[in-house]
């Protein structure tokens, strides 16, 4: 296989992904390469299923083995959500300051800090042949929001046993610690091993 494609617009995403497969010998295809705009409604009620609705959609377009991930947030003090809901919670506030400061002072009121970052990616390679792999990392809210690396709630993510928000991580080292890097490096395996 010399060709995948990885079925996201989402710019952040896309350059983790060059990263994590630069040393493989593999062209990877983005959306844009195929002048591919929509996006089907993410309807599932996991992060596993919205992942399969992305990559059988984008193998269908293209007739290429495709991946898609779903990630999300789920925050101890707001009852482990917003989970799935992750990017509508973001985008409801008016911006990602606004929505940072709120989960932190209903982090700081509550006392419950913990947190974890989940994702699910979907690998299609034909019409109904789909190979899941997921990877969680587990942390706590930050007392402030700390860097501009990433993106999403990076900079107020702290993932266990480092002194570093994700926001604050040069994005060789949040490949390392992150939940799509653990997800990801599975299907790395499982593609050239």
């Amino acid at each position: 296989m010399n060709k995948i494609f990885f079925f996201s617009n989402n710019a952040g995403k896309q350059e983790e992904i060059k990263t994590l497969f630069k040393n493989f010998r593999i062209n990877i295809f983005f959306p844009e390469d195929f002048k591919i705009t929509y996006e089907p409604k993410e309807v599932g009620n996991s992060f596993a299923n919205n992942a399969k609705i992305k990559s059988l959609f984008g193998y269908e377009k293209t007739h290429i083995p495709c991946f898609a991930d779903d990630s999300g947030i789920s925050i101890e003090a707001l009852g482990w959500k917003p989970n799935i809901m992750s990017k509508r919670f973001i985008d409801s506030f008016k911006n990602s300051t606004e929505c940072f400061n709120y989960i932190i002072k209903k982090t700081k009121e509550s006392g419950k800090i913990k947190a974890y970052f989940k994702t699910s990616i979907c690998y299609t390679f034909e019409k109904n042949y789909h190979v899941l792999f997921e990877g969680k990392i587990e942390g706590i809210i930050s007392e402030k929001i700390k860097g501009k690396n990433g993106f999403g709630y990076d900079p107020i993510f702290l993932p266990n046993g480092s002194l570093k928000t994700f926001g604050e991580m040069t994005e060789r080292e949040k490949n390392f610690h992150s939940h799509r890097g653990i997800a990801i490096n599975k299907l790395i395996n499982f593609l050239f091993n």
